[in-house]
């Protein structure tokens, strides 16, 4: 059976953030980890060797795979921070239109800097991914 890699762990997220190696992604982490702590009102928590993640819900897709994800997360690549939202939310388009300079996948927005971005924006992203999967995936 198909075992998840990315799972919330104990590791230490200030720990990983300590030892991203470019000094203005190390600092943009740290702004982005108050951003999302303060927005979400989650402590922060490791998925997996990389993604810095907030909340989570458990998902059951009709093919059966289930599993728990973090509702929302980032992760201070190489290359681009990596910010994670709901998947097959439809308002998270029209926020991305206001939101800066990124690129998009299915699940993940790319940035390279804060600075590039609208943080009031961020933060609608935020709050719109966590009310999207909480309806989506109710608990209990």
């Amino acid at each position: 059976m198909y075992e998840l890699k990315t799972k919330e762990n104990d590791n230490s997220v200030i720990e990983f953030i300590e030892n991203v190696d470019s000094p203005k992604k190390r600092e943009d982490a740290y702004r982005l980890l108050d951003i999302f702590t303060e927005t979400t009102g989650y402590p922060a928590k490791m998925w997996g060797p990389s993604i810095i993640g907030f909340g989570s819900y458990h998902y059951k897709y009709d093919s059966g795979h289930e599993g728990d994800a973090p509702l929302v997360g980032f992760s201070p690549r190489k290359a681009k921070i990596s910010l994670y939202f709901a998947t097959g939310d439809t308002e998270r388009e029209a926020l991305l239109k206001e939101f800066g300079k990124h690129t998009s996948g299915k699940a993940c927005v790319y940035i390279n800097k804060i600075a590039d971005i609208d943080v009031d924006v961020l933060k609608a992203l935020i709050h719109q991914s966590v009310a999207f999967l909480k309806e989506r995936y109710p608990t209990g």
